[in-house]
């Protein structure tokens, strides 16, 4: 029994001892008042703007982290701190269980500690938590050379083509790549393009604290490649004509905690730069450490460090593009962090004939919500080498991301005065599956040809038509007005190409019936006198 007794001290101390990861939540930020008198010094000119255009305020969130609070936690003995982020108002430590937990009695300004190691929380862990799981490579991909020809169906799936040919191809936009590394970007040239008109703005490796950004696994470069590569009459990427920042966030020899906190960090620099869209090709589930293992229960939108710290970003005004993840043939199966986040735009992978790649990760989300929200090719898929810096064709989410990215980036730069969440949501209703959402495509392959032609009708103002309901409708929609009568009022059905399927002139009541129309989305013109509503219909 003595024997017996010594053993279990011996691991309890084991436990005690060992270095654990660890989030430190603070209460407030007494500085507050001082960067709210003075916005430029804690965010640019740029970023004020955006919130501006979007009537997002400036908060507390905005704010750094108190110094003295982080220095205070900085210098306490048996305390690494790792990195920090202000919009959590959080300090990643690393350190003993003692000495951590030490923190919350020792600094009153510590609301409270979150381990990565859920099993040493207060509140407990999930009881579907498992540590068998083994860690995957979240960077496999198949590669091979081929005699290139070009890269245009993967943006001509999306229709990606035909914002190009009208003028849009990402000027004026900012777009961030988080990636692993980005070797040889600044000397192969597939990105000389980018280099001599100065479209990298700059970047940032936060795996070594260090200003050279060029180095690490080339996944990074893959991905950019993408969106900003170009090789005359060969490839060209889906936004080649936007600014980059790039960021490394990721180590590719290693899965840990820290880097979720990097990956806040970045999009935090991000965001204080003014940048549009973040393009994102990781996701975290399984960690070198198994009892920091995440199950599907954390897929819930709000768990993880990075889901939470995505959603924040989010609501600074960014739109953020994050891959589905490869893991749709693996037990797992289901996306990781921050892809489950609910204002993320997270991306699956089809095939070149546009059907869904075997690999593709599924939603929904532990709480029912649909994921991916859309789909772009992923599988045989162009990218540049980061050595030969030609085209070959590789396999991945990781790369429906970048694709997406691009062309959401164009988009928006046609419909420069919505929101983030309003160029979103106008994306998903584009997708070939958006009245019928499924686990593995969600809305389906966007068509931004489509979305093009609906903005632009929407335009027009008829202040007396407030809307028609229902829609989607079945075969009857009501057209609520102010008028009233109808009789003087002509409506107008055109399918997505332009052909009139539908007119009626004079209406004795508000009520249309459409039960002849097909499936689809067509486009309501409604006209009274000179004045005229457009709107997007759906028919079921």
């Amino acid at each position: 029994m003595k024997k017996l007794f010594s053993l279990l001290a011996f691991l309890i101390s084991l436990q005690l001892f060992a270095q654990e990861d660890a989030w430190v939540f603070l209460k407030n930020k007494p500085n507050s008042a001082a960067y709210f008198a003075s916005p430029l010094t804690m965010l640019s000119q740029r970023a004020l703007d955006r919130r501006t255009k979007q009537n997002i305020a400036i908060d507390s969130i905005d704010v750094p982290i108190d110094v003295r609070h982080y220095s205070l936690v900085k210098n306490t003995f048996g305390i690494t701190v790792l990195a920090k982020s202000k919009w959590l108002n959080a300090i990643h430590v690393q350190g003993t269980q003692v000495d951590i937990k030490n923190l919350k009695t020792t600094y009153t300004f510590v609301d409270k500690i979150e381990f990565a190691n859920k099993t040493l929380n207060t509140k407990g862990v999930s009881s579907k938590k498992s540590t068998q799981r083994t860690k995957r490579n979240k960077f496999e991909k198949t590669t091979t050379n081929f005699n290139y020809g070009n890269a245009a169906n993967q943006i001509s799936m999306l229709k990606g083509d035909f914002l190009h040919q009208i003028g849009y191809t990402g000027t004026g936009m900012q777009i961030a790549v988080i990636d692993a590394g980005f070797p040889n970007v600044n000397t192969l040239a597939a990105f000389q393009r980018l280099r001599d008109n100065n479209q990298i703005l700059g970047g940032y490796d936060f795996v070594d604290r260090s200003t050279d950004f060029y180095k690490g696994n080339n996944h990074g470069t893959n991905v950019l490649s993408d969106i900003g590569g170009y090789i005359d009459s060969q490839f060209v990427g889906t936004a080649p004509d936007a600014s980059f920042y790039l960021f490394r966030t990721e180590d590719a020899e290693n899965e840990v905690p820290l880097e979720e906190s990097l990956w806040v960090e970045a999009a935090e620099m991000a965001d204080s730069l003014g940048v549009d869209v973040i393009n994102t090709s990781l996701g975290y589930t399984t960690f070198d450490n198994a009892a920091y293992n995440y199950t599907y229960n954390d897929m819930d939108g709000k768990t993880t460090f990075i889901t939470r710290g995505a959603e924040i970003g989010v609501s600074r005004g960014m739109i953020l593009v994050n891959a589905a993840g490869n893991e749709g043939n693996d037990d797992w199966k289901y996306m990781g962090a921050p892809a489950d986040a609910a204002s993320i735009f997270t991306v699956g992978a089809v095939n070149a004939t546009g059907n869904i790649a075997a690999f593709s990760s599924f939603g929904p989300t532990s709480d029912g919500r649909i994921k991916p929200d859309v789909l772009a090719q992923g599988q045989n898929v162009y990218v540049i080498n980061h050595i030969s810096g030609t085209a070959v064709t590789s396999n991945g989410t990781s790369f429906s991301s970048p694709i997406m990215a691009g062309i959401v980036a164009c988009f928006w730069q046609a419909f420069p005065d919505l929101t983030n969440l309003q160029i979103m949501q106008r994306i998903r209703e584009s997708a070939d599956k958006y009245n019928n959402p499924t686990a593995q495509e969600g809305y389906g392959i966007p068509n931004f040809e489509n979305a093009y032609s609906i903005l632009g009708v929407e335009d027009q103002n008829f202040l007396n038509v407030t809307t028609v309901y229902p829609n989607p409708v079945n075969n009857n929609f009501t057209i609520q007005t102010s008028l009233q009568s109808l009789e003087n009022t002509q409506i107008q059905i055109f399918n997505v190409i332009g052909k009139k399927v539908f007119e009626k002139i004079g209406l004795r009541t508000k009520k249309v019936n459409v039960s002849q129309l097909h499936s689809g989305i067509y486009i309501l013109k409604i006209t009274n006198g000179n004045q005229q509503k457009t709107i997007k219909l759906i028919k079921k």
